[in-house]
């Protein structure tokens, strides 16, 4: 199933290149695409930049429904497609949040979609700083940690 999520991303991806914006594959699907292991991802997080998600919010919105997505929660920035869900976030949190700078994240091109996605060194400083959320450690705590230690291996 993550490679189905993928596709989906690749699309989305491909919408966002055309807007001349390079999104970020984030979350358990990155993870799974970074490092080839057994992780099975829920739903596709993306990171892009700020201003998509304020001020041209309602653009957005307009562009992936455009491409067949469904807004099912405004405050999460969450559409729905195939009943596969894509959730998008800043990309400018990830340097204040696990100290990323954006310039240092690999991008990369495939299926005619061009991305970004986090080395396994990165995705461990974001894990790491995840793990200390409150919410994340009642909810995701042994998910996590199983994270953390595969990232501990690979790195």
């Amino acid at each position: 199933m993550n490679e189905e999520k993928l596709k989906l991303f690749l699309e989305v991806a491909r919408t966002l290149n055309r807007r001349g914006e390079t999104p970020l594959l984030y979350g358990s699907l990155g993870l799974w695409h970074r490092t080839g292991e057994v992780i099975f991802a829920d739903d596709i997080d993306v990171l892009l930049p700020e201003t998509w998600l304020t001020k041209r919010w309602s653009a957005f919105q307009a562009l992936m429904q455009a491409e067949g997505w469904r807004l099912i929660d405004a405050h999460e920035h969450t559409f729905e497609q195939h009943s596969t869900h894509c959730s998008f976030a800043a990309l400018e949190e990830l340097e204040t949040f696990a100290g990323i700078a954006i310039s240092e994240i690999e991008t990369r091109a495939e299926g005619g979609a061009k991305y970004r996605l986090l080395s396994v060194k990165q995705y461990l400083a974001v894990y790491k700083t995840s793990a200390k959320d409150g919410y994340r450690i009642h909810t995701r705590g042994k998910k996590d940690a199983e994270k953390i230690a595969l990232l501990e291996r690979l790195v």
